[in-house]
């Protein structure tokens, strides 16, 4: 009796969770995998939007923390010109920009931002395209009005970057490693650093001299590679060379003109004290003994004792040095009481 009203409850209870699964997926024609991947659609379509290059975004500070941000009206024009990717939501690809941008607002996959520098800096004709620091806007609605929008999720990495960065273990170790080295890669690495190094300061002496020429003949600011010492700028804009319009004021005349008699100032001194031929080459010759000391030290001879031994006995000479100066000075004092002594006998 009682195995059987046992049974009777076991089918009870599954009736009624077949009857409850039947009430559960009667609402909607999907099973509960493709719910789940269509909740995910918006999350994807984010990842899709963000990785795009035609999608403009910088980089700024929020909070204490970098994000990269986008304007409302670039992601306006940006889905008409890509419409192909609404695609990825589904259902929900009919909607409008205004209301897919919401949509991912209330998922908090964008957040609304505002710039912190509201007011127009002095020398400046209006506000920066790309603030640099960000706040959270109060209402967290879509605007493409002078609206900015930062990803709040973090983006997936890229193999290079991730490879990149296994990569720097092992540059620091062959950095470490460079005194053992052959002779000829020695050589190799030092003029390919000196170089580099010997470009770039040129090449920041070349758009100073033209900053400085056009600012005072002409009033006007040209920065060639203007983007070149930015901390934050993709590898396209770093080495575009023409600049962007200029936004600020034109200098007045008094200001060109009192430059100009400080850099004509500047040159002729800097002529004036500029090392003679001698003084030149005591410098190079003092340059090429270091470096000759670096490209020829070999560890051979480190460990057989041959380098390490002048340094010893440079040593032995400054000590042997060192005591004869100290014994001569015992005797000089010994000799100046001797003759102290000597009038008090004769009193």
């Amino acid at each position: 009796m009682k195995k059987a009203g046992a049974d009777k409850k076991r089918v009870r209870r599954s009736s009624a969770a077949v009857q409850n699964g039947g009430n559960r997926y009667s609402g909607s024609d999907t099973p509960p995998r493709k719910q789940a991947n269509k909740k995910d659609a918006f999350q994807l379509f984010a990842e899709k939007v963000r990785d795009h290059k035609e999608l403009v975004s910088r980089w700024a500070v929020l909070q204490e923390t970098r994000v990269e941000y986008f304007r409302g009206k670039d992601f306006v024009g940006f889905l008409r010109n890509h419409s192909e990717l609404k695609d990825i939501l589904g259902s929900d690809r009919h909607l409008e920009v205004e209301d897919i941008a919401d949509k991912l607002l209330n998922k908090n996959l964008l957040v609304r931002c505002d710039r912190v520098v509201k007011t127009v800096r002095p020398g400046k004709r209006k506000l920066s395209t790309w603030p640099a620091h960000l706040e959270i806007y109060p209402d967290q609605e879509f605007s493409d009005n002078d609206a900015f929008f930062a990803w709040t999720f973090v983006n997936k990495r890229p193999l290079w970057q991730t490879l990149l960065s296994l990569s720097w273990p092992v540059l620091t170790l062959a950095i470490c490693l460079f005194p053992i080295y052959p002779h000829q890669a020695k050589l190799l690495i030092l003029y390919s650093c000196a170089g580099v190094l010997l470009l770039i300061l040129c090449l920041l002496l070349v758009r100073a001299l033209i900053f400085g020429t056009g600012w005072i003949l002409l009033g006007k600011r040209i920065w060639i590679f203007p983007n070149i010492l930015a901390e934050e700028a993709t590898l396209g804009e770093l080495f575009r060379f023409w600049p962007k319009k200029d936004e600020e004021e034109n200098p007045k005349l008094t200001a060109r003109l009192f430059f100009a008699v400080v850099a004509i100032f500047v040159i002729l001194l800097l002529r004036h004290h500029a090392p003679d031929e001698a003084a030149r080459a005591r410098y190079q010759k003092r340059v090429y003994n270091i470096i000759d000391d670096v490209i020829e030290w070999d560890p051979r001879l480190a460990l057989s004792g041959m380098m390490d031994g002048k340094p010893s006995e440079e040593v032995n000479v400054t000590v042997t040095e060192t005591e004869t100066d100290n014994n001569f000075t015992d005797g000089g004092d010994d000799k100046d009481m001797y003759n102290h002594e000597i009038p008090n006998q004769e009193m």
